[in-house]
């Protein structure tokens, strides 16, 4: 089978290809607001790209966001509701506190397509799957059609957030496969989903056992991020470096070929080339950007599609944050 990015396709077939190769929850349509909010992806697709030219490194966050929505319950938009009252979301777990931003990025989305469609017709839950999108087409990574038509949900699923999201120090076969697994991704299509690492930077404190005593990590890299990120506990938590060492806020397949150099910033990152299972995965990617690109946004369409929200269940929140 030819494989093609979006530098080789015109972005209409492109998106052709990847509905019928990938197939999505059959009630959400790429046409779903066509007469409610036609300019809908245009109104998304201005805003990220303002926002990333403002700073380059919100793309990745914005990725990273719905992610970490799909991957708990679905992509409902849970992730976005914060604690209020007697109401506790998921922003505060373990996976997500300090570490998920954004959020007034989505708030400011959503002002403006509430304002080209004339009131709250869009779900949050949708634009942030457009607006994942958006950032890593912005970032130079391949197109694909997000299917909409999602509701947003009422409710949070903190105990779902703790035990799906895959974790920076999670091993190979017994963490981080059964996860992908259980939301029904193959190990290639988890290997395309890590390569989401090509962007974004992480905290000290998510690498700081890697970078001290792990054995598989390249010294001079080590070294170098021991500069900005001392041994001991609280001192630099939050101080940041690339997940792709090489090119942080360009889509590519460097981050593939970091792991087989050992510069693998995360533990979880690393244990996807390290003699195991996903070793000849991570080779071919390393070699052919374009197979990684194909399969990473086949692998997105599928993940946008997780559990949705549909029809009258859930409901379109006037603000992200809030339940109505």
């Amino acid at each position: 089978m030819a494989v093609f990015t979006h530098s080789t396709l015109s972005l209409g077939f492109l998106f052709m290809l990847i509905t019928i190769s990938s197939p999505v929850s059959a009630q959400l349509s790429v046409s779903f607001y066509g007469n409610t909010c036609p300019s809908v992806f245009d109104t998304v697709r201005s805003a990220v790209r303002s926002t990333i030219d403002r700073e380059a490194r919100m793309g990745a966050s914005l990725l990273r966001m719905h992610f970490h929505d799909c991957f708990v319950s679905g992509c409902d938009g849970g992730i976005l509701l914060e604690d209020f009252g007697s109401f506790v979301g998921e922003q505060t777990v373990r996976a997500n506190n300090n570490s998920i931003r954004g959020y007034e990025v989505i708030d400011n989305i959503k002002t403006q397509v509430d304002r080209a469609c004339g009131g709250s017709v869009v779900s949050c839950a949708d634009i942030l799957a457009i607006a994942a999108r958006d950032s890593v087409v912005e970032l130079g990574g391949p197109s694909y059609s997000v299917p909409v038509g999602r509701r947003d949900a009422r409710t949070a699923d903190r105990n779902g957030a703790n035990s799906d999201l895959v974790g920076p120090t999670e091993d190979l076969d017994n963490r981080i496969i059964e996860k992908f697994s259980n939301k029904g991704f193959s190990v290639r299509e988890m290997v395309a989903l890590s390569g989401a690492h090509t962007i974004g930077q992480a905290r000290c404190v998510q690498f700081r056992d890697r970078i001290y005593s792990e054995t598989n990590i390249d010294s001079s890299f080590a070294t170098s991020l021991q500069a900005n990120c001392p041994r001991d506990i609280g001192n630099g938590d939050n101080n940041l470096a690339p997940l792709d060492p090489q090119s942080p806020n360009r889509f590519g397949n460097n981050y593939f070929q970091a792991l087989i150099n050992k510069r693998g910033l995360l533990h979880s990152d690393q244990v996807l080339f390290n003699g195991g299972s996903t070793d000849s995965i991570v080779t071919m990617y390393s070699n052919d950007a374009d197979a990684f690109s194909t399969d990473f946004a086949n692998a997105m369409v599928k993940m946008g599609s997780l559990s949705p929200l549909t029809g009258t269940q859930g409901e379109v929140r006037v603000n992200c944050r809030r339940i109505n």
